[in-house]
């Protein structure tokens, strides 16, 4: 079992100066990954570590907490900053884990712009970080999607800027060399470029995003776990999350997202991986419309009960409420709901319609 903790500061700077910032910046050969691994590491054994004292409450993305629609006709200039933290948060009550985010959240934050406009994208880095980061969104025409122009070692920033002239819903993702670790440790979200006359009109809009967890313990036993390389190697996760925790946007934790029957809503979802792909599915409803891809300018797919998003990949999905009751947004391959985490629910607050549902005639 390969273990990987926190690498020193001295070790990420090391590192830099062996190949250079830009050496870094991208898709590098894992085996130049050098700097998130201590080098004459001991095997350590499997056993838990106790639970850490934790750095923020929650590390699950509000699902409503996006930008509004825009509403102009002309192009803007946004200026947009990420900060770069690991984090120590709960994956469920009684697990701690080092996530990797931007802003401290899982996704990060949704980014809303319009064709045309341009971004000034600073990245910062958070001084109590230990390793290099950077941001690729996939929005951007451009070396590594900005990579290159982004890596940030702690205490660092860097700006660089990019014109969206393309419309969809893409992903960003931190790029380091073992960018697959952390993209499984929460560096990923969404970026939506919408179109110039806009997207259609609905009555609410969430925003989410799946990733897997490959750790060192099994889920749900009790302590601190640290990342298992041998186990994203052959793609066996711990955990399937939606925004980062177990059944973070239910019941049993926040509580559900909620809209009135009779209201339509927008989805916006990421699959940050870094390897699974994502049968997206809503229990007790199909998606009205979907753009697949989040390719905005395609023809959409209606009425579909589910709709694949590869790793490194979005969709917008539609779906409107016509019953009253909790619509669960799975990923249908069904033990990663059962047994590794991943649901969020959309509660419909209203009266019954039986004459569409009736539960007992």
């Amino acid at each position: 079992m390969s273990r990987v903790p926190l690498a020193t500061r001295r070790r990420v700077l090391e590192a830099l100066g062996v190949g250079g910032a830009a050496a870094l910046a991208g898709c590098d050969a894992p085996g130049n990954a050098v700097e998130e691994t201590p080098a004459n590491t001991e095997p350590q054994t499997p056993a838990m570590n106790q639970a850490k004292p934790t750095d923020v409450d929650r590390i699950a993305a509000d699902p409503t907490d996006i930008p509004d629609p825009i509403d102009r006709s002309s192009p803007t200039t946004h200026e947009v900053t990420l900060e770069t933290k690991e984090v120590v948060a709960e994956v469920e009550p009684g697990v701690t884990y080092t996530y990797m985010t931007f802003d401290e959240q899982v996704p990060g934050p949704m980014l809303r712009v319009r064709k045309g406009d341009t971004v000034n994208m600073t990245v910062t880095s958070h001084e109590d970080n230990s390793m290099p980061h950077n941001i690729d969104l996939h929005a951007v025409r451009g070396p590594g999607g900005g990579a290159e122009a982004s890596m940030v070692t702690p205490g660092e920033t860097a700006t660089f800027q990019f014109q969206a002239t393309y419309p969809g819903a893409f992903i960003y993702h931190c790029a380091v060399p073992n960018l697959d670790y952390h993209i499984s440790s929460g560096m990923f979200g969404l970026i939506l470029v919408e179109p110039e006359d806009g997207l259609p009109a609905v009555d609410h809009e969430f925003y989410f995003g799946q990733n897997e967890l490959y750790t060192t313990g099994d889920a749900g036993e009790e302590g601190h776990h640290d990342f298992d390389m041998d186990a994203m190697a052959a793609e066996e996760p711990t955990y399937v999350l939606m925004n980062g925790e177990k059944y973070a946007i239910t019941g049993e934790s926040y509580g559900p997202a909620t809209v009135d029957v009779g209201d339509t809503a927008r989805v916006y979802f990421v699959t940050g991986g870094p390897n699974l792909t994502s049968s997206f599915h809503p229990i007790g409803c199909v998606w009205d419309e979907v753009w697949p891809q989040g390719g905005i300018g395609s023809d959409t797919h209606k009425n579909i009960q589910t709709t694949p998003v590869m790793p490194g990949s979005c969709t917008i999905a539609t779906m409107s409420f016509e019953v009253p009751g909790p619509v669960k947004l799975v990923d249908h391959a069904l033990s990663r709901v059962a047994r590794k985490g991943f649901m969020a629910v959309i509660d419909a607050e209203g009266e019954a319609q039986p004459d569409m549902f009736n539960p007992d005639p």
